[in-house]
């Protein structure tokens, strides 16, 4: 069946009071953009809703993919839209659904009316009583009943200036519409955490930024591009993301001619912080974010993050994995569907010079005497690094 409208519900912009009207305009200017290409469609605002008119054919399941991938949007919920708010009309679109988007209509039921119109002359009670007794009457010989606690279906009619109706309701992400709370920077390797981590802090309404750090020739144009498909993938639900590829063999070669080779990744990733944090400051980013959870490897330890915080001043890192264990990350990942790319077998520049014995307890002063030679070895590294970068607009 073609649905006409699509009604949207939220959750937490709810709760936003005053300010609610600016999460739901983000929320509205988002989905007329990713809808743009599809059809021709009408997003407005309503009490409590956001709906969508389509004005014209769309295709059913892109539709419903790009809806469903919107931080901000609780559940997408297709739909029949009524002019007239006549009973007789009300009850035949009811039977019109059940009957065109159920082929097995052995199924539970319940019917919920909401009535924003109240000048609409039968109440929310009796409007579920007349739609309910109209539907078994229709298929009750097909086994179609009702369960007033946990039905398979659930009857909407929203009375408002139309009567909306729908059956359906197709989970979406939750969270806060991209946009709304500023923008970061995310360290993006080509490993199962850091896709995860963009994914989380984008859910909270950042819209973001990506560093990936490339270092050929011991690192293939392959692994580039699985982080390029892992920023794709993401941006489906984060919007488009600018990702900045820095070439990083020069300073990471440095580091290891100059630096004891069991502090090598600590080291490393001050710099990696240093780079982004001036890249994120470009464009006016609020945070930095990475992908590390305690414990996991020898410089995500306590000690180590500090020492590795430490490397920047003006920006705070984000870590949403923080307290998370490996599984419960590859659950994330499986569900966005990063996780086959993550696991395709490209190194990246992190895993190439790890030493086999890592220090995993550093102090900060120590790592700061050994950075001392790399002065005047480094710094047109980092300069040369900063000016050739390249930047890929993924979405």
């Amino acid at each position: 069946m073609r649905y006409d409208v699509f009604l949207i519900k939220y959750a937490e912009i709810g709760i936003k009071g005053k300010n609610r009207y600016v999460f739901e305009d983000m929320l509205c200017h988002r989905m007329r953009s990713r809808l743009e290409p599809l059809g021709n469609f009408r997003v407005r605002r309503e009490y409590g809703r956001i709906l969508i008119d389509a004005l014209s054919d769309y295709d059913f399941d892109l539709v419903t993919d790009r809806l469903t991938k919107m931080f901000g949007v609780t559940h997408v919920c297709p739909g029949i839209s009524l002019e007239e708010k006549d009973i007789d009309k009300i009850k035949e679109s009811v039977i019109g659904q059940i009957r065109d988007g159920y082929d097995d209509r052995s199924f539970s039921f319940k019917v919920r009316t909401k009535r924003i119109d109240k000048s609409f002359p039968i109440d929310s009670m009796q409007m579920n009583m007349l739609i309910g007794e109209t539907l078994l009457n229709e298929f009750d010989a097909e086994g179609l009943h009702v369960d007033v606690h946990k039905p398979d279906v659930m009857v909407e009619i929203e009375l408002r200036d139309k009567v909306y109706i729908y059956t359906r309701s197709i989970p979406g992400p939750g969270g806060l519409p991209v946009g709304t709370n500023g923008r970061g920077i995310a360290l993006l390797s080509g490993g199962i955490d850091s896709p995860v981590a963009a994914y989380m802090i984008a859910k909270r309404g950042v819209e973001m930024e990506a560093v990936y750090f490339n270092a050929p020739p011991y690192t293939s144009e392959r692994a580039k591009d699985k982080v390029k498909q892992l920023g794709t993938i993401v941006s489906q639900y984060a919007g488009p993301i600018k990702l900045y590829i820095v070439n990083f063999t020069d300073i990471q070669l440095a580091i290891y001619d100059k630096c004891p080779h069991d502090e090598l990744t600590i080291i490393m990733k001050r710099f990696m912080y240093k780079i982004a944090e001036q890249l994120g400051l470009r464009d006016d980013c609020q945070c930095i974010v990475t992908g590390e959870s305690v414990g996991q490897v020898s410089s995500q330890t306590s000690f180590s993050l500090k020492v590795i915080n430490d490397a920047i001043s003006e920006l705070p890192v984000y870590r949403p994995l923080i307290g998370m264990d490996k599984q419960e990350i590859i659950d994330i990942s499986q569900k966005i569907e990063t996780f086959e790319t993550s696991i395709l077998p490209y190194e990246d520049c992190c895993t190439i010079f790890v030493d086999k014995h890592p220090v995993t307890k550093p102090k900060l002063e120590k790592i700061l005497e050994s950075e001392k030679a790399l002065d005047g070895v480094i710094e047109p590294f980092l300069k040369k690094a900063m000016d050739e970068v390249e930047i890929i607009y993924l979405k």
